[in-house]
């Protein structure tokens, strides 16, 4: 099952094209990794599948349902999460708790299931002994795993991760793709996930989207399918 499709999609700023072309596919149940140099647009990229950009030409397709029949959820964390200052108000928990109100009428309680996802989400991301904790306390890594809990505590089928890694060691890395992976293979996730940190990752994704400079400094895709396998790159730029 399809759920996001981009067909020959141009886009740019300032009347100059950046992304030129881009084709690619992302389907149920995959972990995939996006990848490029810095000032390649894989932010951009992520945007435009989201609807949050709007291409000059091309299309873009996401789906409506997931693999249940039942209305899609996006789960999306940007690079700019890890500005929370140290004033910001809320607490971990009251934050998390926020993403179970996206399917809720703003009237309504929290149930004792919704408070259960909380936890589940919290501890998923090894986050649930700070639950208390002001989110301008905590490091840029934390900030990033408690918005990725509230993401599944919102039940999302897609995430869309933008270099969730940054301000983590190694260890914490690699302890971080192996839950993300272990979502898509015993919940049934599709993770689409910007990283710089191709090598490390490897192992882990089923795809890879990978951006290069071609002409005029606008940026191509390439997919290289079963990463694990080292398969064949296959160009899915229509030129």
């Amino acid at each position: 099952m399809k759920l996001v499709q981009m067909e020959k999609v141009v886009f740019g700023y300032a009347h100059t094209p950046t992304l030129n072309g881009i084709s690619l596919t992302i389907d149920d149940g995959e972990f995939v990794g996006i990848e490029g140099p810095n000032g390649a647009s894989k932010s951009t990229l992520l945007k435009l599948m989201l609807g949050l950009l709007k291409p000059w030409s091309g299309k873009v397709t996401i789906s409506k349902k997931n693999h249940n029949g039942k209305p899609l959820r996006v789960g999306y964390v940007p690079q700019q999460i890890a500005s929370f200052n140290a004033g910001f108000p809320s607490t971990v928990i009251e934050l998390v708790r926020s993403g179970r109100f996206e399917s809720k009428k703003w009237y309504q309680k929290m149930t004792e299931t919704d408070h259960l996802l909380v936890k589940n989400a919290l501890m998923m991301v090894g986050m649930w002994e700070h639950r208390n904790k002001k989110i301008g306390d905590l490091s840029g890594g934390q900030k990033q795993k408690i918005c990725i809990a509230r993401a599944l505590a919102a039940e999302a089928d897609l995430l869309i991760l933008d270099e969730p890694t940054i301000g983590m060691d190694v260890s914490s890395r690699k302890e971080f793709y192996q839950f993300l992976q272990h979502q898509v293979k015993q919940h049934h996730k599709t993770i689409l996930m910007v990283t710089h940190q191709h090598d490390e990752m490897e192992e882990y994704f089923d795809k890879v989207i990978h951006l290069e400079e071609g002409e005029k400094g606008r940026w191509k895709c390439f997919t290289l399918n079963s990463c694990s396998e080292h398969s064949l790159l296959v160009d899915s730029l229509q030129s």
